[in-house]
């Protein structure tokens, strides 16, 4: 198995897992529209050992206030189903931390369950006097600091791109 960051070639690999992972293929088309208009900041991708993609994680450009202060949102997170309970949602959630990090990203926001993504150093974002632009989202709003956040304006509503307002809207 093999993690990595997204090259063109997975986004078939990527699209069939999606669709597979998801009751609908909402997610698919999501990431098919935010790659077409440039807005996928980041994808990781986990590969079988004849290259076959078993696990994607992607990541889009997220505003808070209206204004870009290089946050992200993850969306979505999937694994092929015979992967699952491995550890590997794990693995790509913080080799996407890691990058981004390393890119200078203040902050990775997720739309998912708490008890899941806690574990990895999610907290509820309204500790951090951080808001959903989906107010019935709010229990599952969650943030994770890449950066010190703690600064005045990096408080307030995230927004996502407005690809995402079918998903949750």
């Amino acid at each position: 198995m093999l993690i990595r960051v997204e090259i063109p070639v997975d986004a078939m690999g990527i699209d069939r897992l999606l669709r597979q992972s998801f009751e609908t293929s909402a997610e698919a088309e999501l990431i098919h529209q935010l790659r077409e208009d440039g807005l996928l900041t980041l994808g990781i991708v986990a590969t079988d050992d004849e290259g076959h993609v078993i696990g994607y994680a992607g990541f889009a450009p997220v505003d808070i206030n209206g204004e870009d202060h290089q946050w992200v949102g993850l969306a979505p997170l999937a694994v092929a189903e015979q992967y699952r309970s491995h550890g590997l949602g794990e693995k790509l959630v913080y080799e996407g931390l890691d990058s981004l990090n390393e890119f200078g990203y203040g902050a990775v926001v997720v739309l998912g369950e708490p008890e899941y993504y806690c574990r990895f150093g999610f907290k509820l974002a309204n500790e951090y006097q951080v808001y959903c632009q989906w107010p019935d989202c709010e229990s599952y709003f969650l943030i994770y600091p890449l950066a010190d956040i703690s600064q005045g304006d990096s408080h307030g509503l995230v927004t996502y791109p407005a690809h995402f307002d079918h998903l949750w809207a």
